[in-house]
């Protein structure tokens, strides 16, 4: 990139995102989609704290996207979707390497709670700053939020940083309100992702009567295993979270990801 565009809104992730794919980190297909959707600034919203700044010999990236739309909170779901992201924090400051954890949350309609920052720093979601009342557009921030994960593990790897990462995305509904972005435009994101083998993306779908989850999440490219279909109850949300949880744990703790670390949630 030329020296008048570092100083633009997004540059830095621009650049990070240029870099994967000069190194065949991001397909074709992939840079196509987030050079139309000219997502640079939301990504760099999200990339928090600098490398200089981590000083572990190998980070661990787990990124949370938790549903802020109106049906959670007429459904009654808000304080489980609360808790289950506390219930992550807490479970992953149980690990032996929670120092190697960073963690970043951006909410469904994108917002960003708090960039990608060491664990221990993670703010914790509670009324005050989880008010669910926006729409759905899962595939607009699916986008914003893969790309943000993949612009930081380049960051990382570019200074010689071994990363992997672990990604969680919740909604109780399907796809209403993107206007840039389908399943075909996640899609690539996610299998450049998993063809790396350094990445798991994951993610939640809690009941409302009608969607199929299960066949949403396949066609933006999540794997069916790595996919939770909680009920609508408090303690099936709960449960749901303690899954996923006991698999992040299970991940950060890995020396590095195998066959048996990437076959999808444990009970």
């Amino acid at each position: 990139m030329s020296n008048s565009n570092t100083n633009k809104p997004g540059a830095k992730a621009r650049s990070l995102l240029t870099n994967a794919r000069a190194q065949g980190t991001l397909s074709k297909a992939s840079m196509a989609t987030l050079d139309v959707l000219d997502l640079g600034a939301q990504i760099q919203a999200g990339l928090g704290v600098e490398v200089d700044d981590v000083p572990a010999a190998e980070v661990v990236l787990v990124s949370l996207m938790p549903d802020d739309s109106g049906s959670i909170r007429f459904a009654g779901n808000a304080d489980a979707v609360r808790q289950g992201h506390n219930l992550i924090l807490d479970a992953l400051g149980t690990c032996r390497q929670a120092a190697e954890i960073l963690v970043h949350n951006r909410y469904l309609n994108g917002d960003v709670l708090y960039p990608y920052i060491p664990l221990e720093h993670a703010t914790r979601m509670t009324k005050a700053n989880y008010d669910p009342n926006k729409g759905t557009p899962l595939y607009d921030q699916t986008v914003v939020l893969l790309a943000t994960v993949l612009a930081k593990s380049q960051e990382f790897a570019d200074n010689g940083v071994p990363v992997r990462t672990v990604t969680l995305l919740i909604s109780d509904g399907a796809d209403v309100h993107s206007t840039r972005a389908t399943a075909t435009h996640v899609r690539p994101l996610v299998e450049d992702m998993l063809r790396a083998e350094t990445h798991i993306v994951a993610a939640m779908g809690i009941d409302d009567g009608s969607t199929d989850f299960r066949r949403v999440f396949t066609e933006m490219g999540i794997q069916d295993r790595w996919v939770l279909t909680p009920g609508s109850s408090t303690s099936e949300i709960r449960s749901a979270f303690q899954v996923f949880s006991q698999s992040a744990v299970r991940v950060s703790q890995a020396a590095q990801f195998s066959p048996s670390t990437l076959g999808g949630f444990v009970n």
